[in-house]
């Protein structure tokens, strides 16, 4: 959830050397000190909600402590935004007084990995991988070494309101041509099955441009740019023809007049994160209660089967940690406790079992099992990478994004943008890049 995490995920190729001189290519300490009967004390700094009805996070940790005399853990919850969080951390690292595990979106982890904030702990890491998804596992990696573990995911979905869809005779389409035709058919309408969000390029659009053509890479040491490649070229070409039939909505994804547009019952269909299912059925209210559902993304963008990621984050060990192994223990063990993590509003990366989709989700999606698709839609992401400071890309791209809503600029600028402006922000970080 926005809220509490910023966007997926990390490349995974040849990273080591563009941060020699750096601290953060250490080796991993573990130490011994839980099996050896002494007390070992561990703390953990999250953002998560941590919202009246959920299961909070101290009393989770409570479990733990109770049934772990030896390695005992105090977690604190950080308020303040997630950038402020990292620069916390950097500054907590250099001090010596940094926490032992801290959550990191997985946009994040590049940058904390070049500031030299991470242990690695790959050796620890490996007994647990089979606990979680493959993807997300991988998103904790950096040129094969692994600095912690996923906790929750979120892959882009499609919801839509099956009632209306029945109402105008459309079904959801599985191809580009098809979505472009339905959407025709609901503007003749007044109804729109689709909502191009200027204020989410750099999480969703980048998601899906990203998904079946990885824009970062790293070869010969230095990274490698192409933002502008044929998934890129496929999602622009196919949301410029629903702007151009204005057979989309253009509202924002996070103003008032996006819940209004559903709650008037003109917005009936639209892509979103998994885990903006709670938020969108309280934008919704009342309105087509029960009537809502959920399914794969179609091969709309040249993706084929493959969806993107938006959002979702992990809990990382970080740089001098005293006990990196009982930290993992523990990671693994709160990572994996999937009620709880449902409860503040995650899609777990555990598979250690099923998520239930909460009952008050199940009413408003008609009773269906929307944990279920959530967890196919895992399934199905593509490789995403991000780089170091994409954070600055993603502001360009929601600027860019916005101009393409009042004629002013095309959707394919947004991809333009993002070359020249990732091109300039690696090389504010002091990295190479090929050219």
């Amino acid at each position: 959830m926005r809220s509490h995490t910023q966007r997926l995920m990390v490349c995974a190729a040849s990273f080591a050397a563009l941060c020699m001189g750096l601290a953060g290519c250490g080796s991993n300490t573990a130490s011994t000190g839980g099996d050896s009967g002494e007390v070992v004390n561990l703390t953990y700094m999250h953002r998560l909600p941590d919202s009246e009805g959920m299961t909070l996070v101290k009393d989770i940790v409570a479990k733990w402590n109770k049934d772990h005399p030896n390695i005992q853990v105090k977690a604190t919850k950080f308020d303040g935004a997630a950038q402020d969080m990292i620069k916390k951390l950097e500054t907590d690292v250099k001090a010596g007084n940094a926490p032992d595990l801290a959550q990191v979106g997985y946009a994040e982890v590049p940058e904390v990995f070049t500031k030299g904030l991470l242990e690695d702990v790959t050796e620890e890491a490996a007994k647990y991988k089979s606990d979680f998804a493959e993807g997300p596992y991988s998103m904790m990696q950096v040129d094969g070494k692994t600095y912690g573990l996923p906790q929750d995911t979120g892959p882009l979905v499609y919801f839509y309101n099956q009632k209306a869809f029945d109402e105008l005779g459309i079904k959801v389409p599985e191809t580009k041509d098809e979505l472009i035709e339905a959407a025709k058919t609901a503007a003749a309408s007044g109804k729109y099955i689709m909502d191009y969000e200027a204020d989410e390029a750099g999480n969703i659009f980048a998601g899906l441009a990203n998904a079946s053509d990885p824009w970062y890479t790293v070869k010969n040491d230095a990274w490698v740019v192409n933002t502008n490649g044929s998934g890129s070229q496929a999602f622009a070409e196919t949301f410029q023809e629903l702007i151009d039939n204005k057979a989309t909505l253009t509202n924002p994804r996070w103003v008032p007049s996006f819940d209004a547009s559903l709650q008037d019952g003109t917005l009936i269909g639209n892509i979103g994160a998994a885990w903006e299912a709670p938020l969108f059925k309280d934008s919704a209210g009342d309105t087509g209660k029960g009537d809502w559902r959920v399914t794969q993304i179609g091969d709309w963008f040249g993706n084929g089967t493959s969806t993107g990621p938006d959002g979702g984050s992990a809990v990382a060990v970080l740089k001098n940690s005293k006990h990196p192994k009982e930290a993992m223990e523990f990671l693994d063990w709160f990572n994996t406790q999937v009620p709880d993590l449902v409860s503040q509003g995650l899609v777990p990366a555990a598979t250690t079992e099923d998520a239930e989709t909460p009952s008050e989700w199940s009413t408003f999606f008609g009773g269906q099992d929307i944990m279920k698709e959530f967890k196919t839609a895992n399934n199905n992401m593509g490789d995403f990478t991000y780089m170091p400071g994409f954070s600055a890309v993603a502001a360009k791209m929601n600027e860019t994004a916005a101009k393409a809503t009042d004629g002013s600029g095309k959707v394919a600028d947004i991809f333009s943008d993002a070359q020249t402006t990732s091109v300039d922000t690696l090389k504010n970080f002091g990295l190479s890049v090929s050219e």
